[in-house]
């Protein structure tokens, strides 16, 4: 089902649209083209084309799709196309995190009418680095931030860390997310399905301020900003995962974001045979 109408709003005049999306999905490397998308989110940020506004002060918009079953996800991946058409005609800048392995995925297992779309956002996003910056292109915010950064690690949790981001990852403490994910597929456990939604959304509202940073379109205090307080506000009342006191308890201070499991998606690829998971 889809949280969320899927296009975005008007934009503004003058307005730079940043569209930031990330893809979850499950993993078997005993297989080719094991990887199988289950749940993706967009996230729309229109910023000034003048100064740079602090991000806590900025609105955004989504969409969260996940399926309610492994047959949706010709479905999903429709939606998904449909999505990065729609940023490539209204956005500024498109941006995900080691992005290529997303499109990489909606690709192989994308259905004939949705391939188009995908295949032109991989060239697109293959030539991001010779594109006019004042037209739509790509960033990739694994590997085009490095000018902001001091540190050697390009796991997305650690780059908004050196940066000031907190991204604390609650959703991990008790499993992990192929269980979650797992939970709502086999056993029906809504609060999987949420949990998994809450962390890919928290994943394109990031990266979404991290390329704006890099753009040098907006930025946020020296004291940083709470990532999940912006979802609780920008999501309100869309799960009750965001009611739940584990979540809730992450929103009264800033804080440096928890050390949590790398989606296995964002990961290097092991060497050997893995048994099947979900990222």
């Amino acid at each position: 089902p889809s949280t969320r109408p899927p296009q975005p709003p008007p934009l503004r005049p003058g307005a730079v649209r940043i569209a930031s999306i990330d893809v979850e999905w499950t993993k078997n490397y005993r297989i080719k083209n094991g990887q199988r998308p289950f749940c993706y989110s967009v996230a729309w940020l229109d910023l000034p084309a003048d100064g740079t506004p602090d991000l806590g002060d900025m609105p955004f918009e989504w969409t969260s799709v996940y399926v309610e079953e492994p047959g949706e996800m010709d479905t999903l991946i429709r939606h998904a196309a449909a999505t990065l058409a729609v940023a490539a005609d209204t956005s500024t800048i498109i941006t995900g995190h080691q992005f290529c392995a997303d499109l990489g995925v909606l690709e192989a297992n994308a259905p004939t009418d949705a391939a188009p779309a995908v295949r032109a956002a991989r060239a697109q996003w293959k030539d991001r680095r010779g594109a006019d910056p004042d037209e739509g292109h790509y960033v990739d915010t694994r590997y085009d931030a490095g000018h902001l950064l001091a540190g050697t690690s390009r796991r997305l949790v650690d780059v908004c860390t050196e940066l000031g981001l907190d991204v604390t990852q609650p959703e991990l403490r008790k499993a992990s997310m192929p269980a979650w994910h797992r939970r709502w597929i086999e056993d029906g456990e809504e609060e999987g399905r949420e949990r998994v939604s809450v962390l890919n959304l928290r994943h394109s509202v990031s990266t979404a301020y991290v390329a704006a940073r890099t753009a040098g379109l907006a930025g946020w205090p020296d004291a940083g900003l709470n990532v999940n307080r912006v979802i609780a506000e920008g999501a309100k009342g869309a799960w009750a995962w965001l009611e739940n006191p584990v979540f809730t308890d992450l929103l009264e201070d800033t804080c440096p974001s928890e050390s949590a499991e790398l989606s296995p998606s964002k990961a290097p690829r092991p060497q050997g045979k893995r048994p099947s998971s979900t990222r």
